[in-house]
């Protein structure tokens, strides 16, 4: 994975770099070289081509005096404001008009607040500007560590930041604020850093999740790669079907589906899924016994995953099958949906669980994360996945706007791929079933949610360069294959 470091662990890099012999004007000089170099490109040529360039008063400021005076040299007509100084607005508004790009080297990643003054003025104006703006590390306005922004913020299309992504740039709304953004190599190594505790993270990519699927061996049979799907409720089969199907495609050699009642599963049969009764109530929930008829089965799976449409709020005996069978059951197991919601924040089964040496894969949304934890995500999405997980034991993969996977050791992932299209019913019981085929293939857990989110997301974005809007769930299933296919994976 290529290395994210946040605002911190960016200043400690800058600070052994310069430790190490590298003075910090040189640095400086090679980040504002690279930001001319993207101001030219996208300039498509330099005579008679004008830039203003609105700098700050920190380090980010002084990337963007150096970029002026490379633009210059190479005969830009570069034309530098500075807050340092009360901007004279009338002229600074009449260059804007005339330019072909604006450089945003206002505020780098180690910005907190809101903007104001003439920052806030600045980006006022740039809402009228047409040509490219081009962010230097980050857009102004922008949190570093979050993506949050409290305020006045700059839309770039281009953003030039040096040595290794923020978290900023992968969350949004700082993702969709920073348009295109480039890697800048300036001298400073990153490779061992942030290897340590709370900043291990990296950004999954497709080599990646190349290198974590393993090939189907020539002699491989079904029940090696089984998984055991446990879910739904009366008139509620669709969501652990949906992950069935899932597994299926992501490689499991073979799904059972575990619903209550023996009618249930009847009406549901059909196809590739077995479906299986288990005790249920009269309600058409999941009964006391239905554990032991669980444990009795489980040993046979190479994985498995409990909870979308178990239904049943707070039913004391669902809560009871639920805590049982995390506790005690040993195939790598996915807890989603319903089945967060019956641990209502109790982690005592997780954590015999972990004894035991049983790897789990906890993939709440927003709603589900405050149930677990009695406290809402909140801005930090890095603090609040690490929280859960260290609470937990387990390895949380954190659904939102910029997924985060976090292991109870402090690493985490943050995946690049998919967006607003995966805001449909079924798409988190796709995901879940994608990382039970995973386990199921011999995937550890933090791979395993790690890769099923680049490979979830990426179906998605594939399937609405193709189709357009409107992506179901079903879509999600049905293109797995391809997904896969072209990693050059075998299933």
């Amino acid at each position: 994975m290529d290395v994210v470091l946040t605002p911190e662990a960016m200043g400690a890099a800058d600070a052994r770099a310069i430790a190490a012999g590298t003075p910090v004007e040189v640095l400086m000089a090679r980040a504002g070289r690279a930001v001319a170099w993207t101001v030219r490109r996208a300039l498509h040529g330099t005579y008679g081509r004008r830039v203003v360039l609105v700098c700050g008063k920190g380090n980010n400021g002084g990337d963007g005096l150096v970029a002026a005076r490379v633009l210059e040299s190479w005969g830009v007509r570069a034309r530098v404001f500075e807050l340092a100084e009360p901007v004279d607005r009338r002229r600074c508004a009449r260059a804007l008009a005339d330019a072909d790009v604006v450089v945003d080297a206002m505020y780098g990643t180690g910005f907190r607040g809101t903007l104001d003054g003439d920052a806030a003025w600045v980006v006022d104006q740039l809402r009228q500007f047409d040509g490219e703006v081009i962010a230097v590390d980050i857009p102004s306005g922008v949190d570093g560590r979050t993506g949050t922004v409290w305020g006045p913020h700059v839309q770039a299309t281009r953003t030039v930041t040096f040595a290794a992504r923020k978290p900023g740039l992968v969350f949004e709304p700082g993702r969709s604020l920073a348009g295109e953004v480039i890697v800048a190599d300036i001298g400073i190594a990153v490779d061992g850093l942030g290897l340590d505790g709370q900043d291990q993270i990296g950004l999954v990519d497709d080599t990646d999740v190349r290198a974590w699927l393993p090939a189907r061996a020539p002699d491989a049979h079904k029940w090696q790669s089984g998984a055991l799907v446990v879910g739904g409720s009366a008139g509620m089969t669709g969501a652990p079907l949906l992950v069935s199907h899932a597994a299926m495609r992501a490689g499991a050699g073979i799904v059972w589906c575990a619903l209550p009642g023996a009618e249930t599963a009847r009406r549901a049969a059909g196809g590739e899924v077995i479906t299986k009764g288990l005790p249920a109530d009269a309600a058409g929930f999941l009964a006391r016994g239905a554990v032991e008829t669980l444990l009795a089965d489980v040993g046979r799976f190479a994985a498995m995953a409990m909870g979308p449409g178990l239904g049943g709020g707070g039913d004391p005996d669902l809560q009871f099958v639920v805590r049982a069978v995390v506790a005690e059951a040993r195939p790598p197991l996915v807890l989603d949906a319903d089945g967060l919601n019956a641990l209502a924040g109790d982690f005592t089964s997780l954590q015999a669980r972990r004894t035991l040496g049983a790897p789990a894969v906890l993939t709440p949304h927003a709603g589900e994360y405050e149930r677990l934890m009695g406290a809402p995500v909140g801005g930090d999405r890095l603090a609040a996945a690490r929280a859960l997980a260290q609470r937990s034991g387990a390895v949380v993969l954190l659904k939102g706007p910029g997924t985060v996977v976090a292991a109870p050791d402090g690493a985490v992932a943050l995946n690049p791929t998919g967006g607003a299209a995966l805001a449909t019913a079924g798409s988190g019981d796709v995901l879940t079933g994608i990382i039970a085929g995973f386990l199921a293939r011999g995937v550890d857990a933090f791979h395993a949610a790690a890769a099923s989110a680049w490979v979830h997301g990426r179906t998605a974005d594939r399937l609405v360069e193709r189709d357009g809007p409107g992506l179901v769930a079903g879509d999600l299933v049905a293109g797995l294959g391809r997904t896969l296919q072209e990693l050059g994976v075998n299933p």
